[in-house]
């Protein structure tokens, strides 16, 4: 007479979970790979670029600013510290690769790569001299100067500093070259009107001279801004 042998309750139980952690595990990594695999980076796409060079230029800031210390450092730092986690999270949002940053020399950070630097570097080469010398129209003004033929754009969008020399100027990720934006701080109802002049991960990005017209005192981030174009 035969006898049939059959698994216990709980050894069911613990085989099945095992195979539901193994199926799991497999699903996961296999949502990893297809996550990172869609990540782009500023070797393939403009927007990644400028939003790599807007943290490399911050970050250089900040590093300066702990080599050198003055009395004004720790807040100059604390607020660059915010600028540097609103860009990351633009990374975030437009699917670049959080964190990684090209600095003033080329050189990239976080997996960027000399390819990286080197597209940068490409990128700011080719830029017409015209557009590198763009004058502001009313700065340091006062008042938001709204008027008939101006279209706010960006709604909500905050605007921050991208830490490049030069004469006011702005980068964009929706208005090419050429385009005139005003950028009002609502907080001060300072205004600047500046030209597109590059490729950035953000509606507006204004260089530090443009910014300087703008900003409250050892502040790095506008929140409440009306965004307009003008031309």
């Amino acid at each position: 007479m035969s006898r049939r042998r059959t698994l216990s309750s709980r050894k069911k139980i613990a085989l099945l979970a095992g195979a539901v952690a193994v199926a799991g595990g497999g699903a996961f990594a296999f949502a990893a790979n297809s996550n990172a695999a869609n990540v782009e980076n500023a070797a393939t796409s403009v927007v990644c670029q400028g939003l790599a060079t807007a943290l490399g230029n911050n970050e250089s800031f900040i590093a300066e600013q702990r080599a050198a210390p003055d009395a004004q450092s720790a807040a100059r730092i604390a607020n660059r510290e915010e600028v540097v986690a609103e860009i990351k999270r633009k990374q975030e949002a437009s699917g670049c690769q959080v964190g990684e940053s090209i600095r003033a020399d080329g050189s990239a950070q976080n997996g960027g790569g000399a390819q990286a630097g080197g597209a940068a570097q490409d990128s700011q080469a080719t830029q017409p001299a015209s557009e590198t010398t763009a004058p502001s129209d009313d700065a340091g003004s006062t008042g938001n100067g709204a008027d008939a033929s101006a279209q706010q754009v960006c709604q909500g969008s905050t605007v921050t500093l991208s830490g490049e020399g030069g004469a006011p100027a702005a980068s964009s990720n929706q208005f090419p070259s050429g385009t005139k934006l005003r950028v009002t701080n609502l907080d001060n109802d300072k205004v600047t009107t500046v030209t597109v002049t590059s490729v950035s991960g953000s509606c507006v990005l204004l260089n530090d001279a443009a910014f300087e017209e703008v900003r409250e005192p050892g502040k790095f981030l506008i929140r409440r801004a009306l965004i307009e174009k003008v031309g």
